[in-house]
């Protein structure tokens, strides 16, 4: 499920406690999680309901000011039901104590050949050096920024920077990314695997 940042805050102090979506058939399951900025959160139920169903206290819960203003979302999409999730954060977010966990020269290497894999799995080339070059160099800049500086489009390099975000070598900013400790240690390794004509290209 996707929230704005907005609904997410509201998640974190306890606030909005319900979602509600309009699916053919569920996304989410009863007891599944998701990983998010402010946590891990927990999908207690997931109900079909009827628009009548829908009241305005609930819609507060859900982060909207009325029925009628969260009818008028779910009537964005035109078909489908009309599903309640019950929700709540259950712990924090893993990847913020992975990104400060540097592992050692085993684990670097380990991290490295998992980069490889990246980059012969993907259908556009390897990628996983130039992301990280680039976000390095460039802290702070807009995806489409570096998007374009890297000649790419932008939703499909943000996808691939959330799997570096997933292993815990990047992290989001308000505008951005960053490389974490754990970043700039796997990229130091793979300059020191470049051979010395490629450096001095460099």
């Amino acid at each position: 499920m996707r929230f704005p940042p907005r609904t997410l805050e509201g998640i974190a102090d306890g606030s909005i406690d319900r979602a509600f979506r309009r699916w053919d058939r569920p996304r989410v399951k009863a007891g599944g999680r998701q990983v998010t900025a402010i946590g891990v959160i927990g999908f207690e139920r997931v109900e079909a309901v009827s628009r009548e169903a829908v009241t305005d206290a609930e819609a507060v819960q859900a982060g909207f000011a009325s029925a009628e203003q969260l009818l008028g979302f779910l009537d964005r999409r035109a078909t489908g039901d009309i599903y309640r999730v019950t929700l709540q954060v259950v712990g924090p977010d893993p990847r913020v104590a992975l990104r400060a966990a540097v592992p050692d020269a085993a684990g670097i290497d380990d991290l490295c050949r998992r980069l490889d894999r990246l980059d012969r799995a993907s259908s556009h080339g390897p990628w996983t050096r130039q992301a990280l070059d680039l976000i390095q160099a460039n802290p702070e800049r807009r995806a489409g920024d570096l998007a374009a500086e890297a000649g790419r489009e932008r939703l499909p390099f943000k996808v691939d920077v959330r799997k570096l975000k997933q292993l815990g070598l990047t992290e989001s900013l308000p505008i951005g990314y960053r490389l974490s400790a754990r970043g700039r240690a796997v990229l130091e390794r793979l300059r020191s695997r470049e051979p010395a004509a490629e450096k001095v290209k460099r």
